[in-house]
């Protein structure tokens, strides 16, 4: 790097913990993409990737510790999802494209770039592969290490004919794809890959173990709704059944494969009726218990960036618990969770050795700040912040609570009260912020969006209704055919609560949200219009049975996004009442408030036409609306200037409906 930086770790606690500025940050400091966004570290501990840069000209850095100098990718405006080191030499650079295939449909693409640590471009992975140009994504699920590394990555190829030639053919009537996921061992400087596997019509994925050999692969019937997880030991040809479910749920417990114990790891249910993780060994098929029966939660493994072993289980309701099953890294993660006390502490990789370590903090509170660990030397250096304007910004302070709903459901939520607020608030503006999914959730993490909200002096609500992930299965279900009942009464609850312990004045509450939080705030302003003064929706959903149309187009009848969408709902085409009764656009009133509609255009996955139908609705309701379209944007916000643009519009729009200081 141009400058090795050694610091204890007071020192570095010191310098980033300055006095802050008085003054409210502008909407493109919290808009920005992170100006750190990722760090990787090659498995020999001495060379560092750094994924980041300007807003809007985004860079890959490398640098060796210890060294003057960095080599810089420069990528512009180009997507980039992700960085990863494959050996010593070589680092795959995620990128994501849109592009249309054929006159109608249009679609996010994402691909593995390689470069070499000097910023070279050397390959792109599974370029000249034809049928693989039609995968949405080529996921990488291994590395062969060496001089000149292997990548085993997935991708597409034609399905067989029975004389063995390869064709177009369908192999069973009721198949719907001639291609079939395949999974590739690619040269990392050609990037072209040979076959190592071929799955069947029905193969979603493959785990690998350190050698390239596949030892897990998924299969899921679609049509059936049949799922299979079958395995292979070590020395073994053949595929057996491990499990065979018509039940989805039962495959998602599948954590994954560790190579140095020839095992999988799974969650199943304790007797207790909490979650326990698992080992089953694929030689003599033995199942040992792993940690200690979570309740309430989700579960999950962290492994090591080989992905070689798990070295801990993790679950979470508030924020991250970690039960260490490598002594050696639980220890490097004890020892600065408390220098950095109050912060969450992930250990993003580390080196083969176990000596050096790169570590994210943040907090609800605080940015992002990357840091290098040298366990040896016992030195920490900070490679980068995410969000560096807002280092010295007042800003809000979240605080984790829960609340009953009506039929006493426990919900969990995030409270984010404005910079200089008292614990208690007092009768404060309110906005209600749900998440997307709706089988997602938020974190114990920083949120550029609610932050924004806070530093401009509302208090934030965001409720984990029911049908968030994390919280357990049973929790996650209770959502399902509740779109526009019990999650939105969920919503509602929470600001009752509020309101009774008078930390928020419930005559001013207005409903922003982005995906299904869109709909959730559109169906707030429908559904229950006198609740919220006003609503924001953010590619958001408006007509559900448009949407449904809208996913066979795209899709196909029988694909795993309608399944998908058809269990949320809790119904089919046959029942389109029942999702009529639900879709804001089609249920518009006198009563509906003022919404705010922002879409990008190139939304693929919730379509333009969802914002556009909600638009006309309002427009012919007479009811206020203003639309903006994020032009060349898609459903993620994916720029910081469509991001800076989007946060512009919603201030604006609620210093005019939800004033912080009412008139008079």
């Amino acid at each position: 790097m141009t400058k090795r930086i050694v610091w204890g770790v007071a020192a570095v606690l010191a310098a980033l913990g300055q006095t802050a500025s008085a003054q409210t940050p502008p909407a493109s400091a919290f808009g920005r993409l992170p100006a750190v966004q990722t760090v990787s570290m090659s498995p020999a501990g001495d060379k560092l990737a750094i994924l980041g840069g300007a807003p809007a000209a985004r860079t890959v850095r490398f640098a060796t510790i210890d060294q003057a100098g960095e080599a810089i990718l420069a990528l512009g405006d180009i997507q980039t999802v992700g960085v990863r080191w494959v050996g010593e030499d070589y680092a795959l650079v995620g990128t994501a494209i849109w592009k249309r295939v054929g006159a109608r449909n249009a679609y996010r693409f994402e691909r593995n770039l390689v470069v070499d640590a000097k910023g070279k471009i050397v390959s792109s992975l599974l370029e000249g592969e034809t049928a693989s140009a039609y995968a949405i994504s080529q996921p990488v699920l291994g590395v062969v290490e060496g001089d000149r590394p292997k990548v085993l990555v997935q991708g597409l190829d034609y399905i067989p004919t029975p004389e063995g030639n390869l064709g177009t053919r369908l192999v069973r009537k009721e198949a719907v794809n001639p291609l079939v996921q395949t999974l590739f061992r690619a040269d990392v400087v050609k990037g072209r890959g040979e076959i190592a596997e071929r799955g069947s019509p029905d193969t979603t994925t493959w785990d690998v173990d350190r050698a390239g050999e596949a030892r897990v692969r998924i299969d899921q019937d679609m049509l059936r709704h049949d799922f299979k997880l079958l395995v292979r030991a070590k020395g073994q040809r053949n595929w057996r059944t491990l499990v065979a479910t018509d039940r989805e749920e039962d495959i998602r417990t599948y954590l994954g494969y560790s190579d140095a114990e020839d095992a999988v790891y799974m969650v199943q249910a304790a007797p207790d009726g909490g979650a326990q993780v698992v080992r089953i060994g694929l030689a003599d098929g033995v199942t040992a218990p792993r940690g200690k029966p979570i309740q309430g939660s989700d579960i999950g493994l962290v492994w090591d960036p080989a992905l070689t072993t798990p070295v801990a289980i993790v679950s979470c309701r508030e924020r991250p618990v970690y039960e260490w099953l490598d002594p050696q890294v639980g220890a490097v993660h004890g020892a600065l969770s408390r220098a950095f006390k109050g912060q969450d502490v992930s250990l993003t990789g580390w080196s083969r050795d176990r000596v050096r370590f790169v570590a994210r903090v943040a907090s609800p509170g605080t940015p992002p700040v990357w840091y290098l660990f040298d366990k040896a030397r016992k030195e920490i250096s900070p490679l980068g912040e995410a969000y560096p304007e807002l280092k010295d910004a007042p800003l809000g302070q979240t605080r984790w609570l829960t609340y009953k709903a009506r039929d006493g459901l426990e919900i969990p939520a995030y409270l984010t009260l404005p910079p200089g607020a008292p614990p208690e608030g007092g009768k404060l503006p309110l906005i209600v912020l749900p998440h997307g999914g709706p089988a997602s959730r938020d974190g114990y993490d920083f949120d550029w969006w609610a932050q924004f909200l806070a530093t401009r002096g509302y208090a934030v609500l965001q409720p984990q209704f029911r049908g968030s992930a994390g919280f357990g299965r049973t929790f996650e279900k209770a959502g399902e055919r509740e779109w526009g009942g019990k999650i939105q009464t969920d919503l509602l609850d929470g600001v009752a609560q509020l309101a009774k312990d008078g930390v928020v004045d419930p005559a001013r509450v207005c409903i922003v949200g982005a995906s299904f939080g869109g709909y959730s705030a559109l169906a707030g302003a429908t559904l229950n219009p006198t609740a919220y003064r006003c609503a924001v929706s953010v590619n958001g959903v408006s007509d559900l049975p448009q949407m449904l149309g809208e996913t066979v187009t795209a899709y196909g009848g029988a694909s795993d996004s309608l399944r998908y969408w058809r269990s949320q709902m809790g119904t089919t085409f046959k029942d389109p009442a029942a999702l009529t009764s639900v879709s804001p656009a089609r249920q518009v009133s006198k009563a509906t408030p003022p919404v705010l509609l922002v879409w990008g255009d190139q939304d693929t996955t919730v379509a333009p036409a969802q914002s556009e139908r909600m638009r006309d609705a309002l427009t012919a309701a007479g009811r206020p609306v203003r639309s903006v379209v994020l032009e060349g944007d898609d459903h993620y916000l994916s720029t910081s200037a469509t991001r800076t643009k989007m946060l512009e519009e919603v201030e604006a729009f609620l210093a005019q409906n939800l004033p912080v200081k009412p008139a008079g």
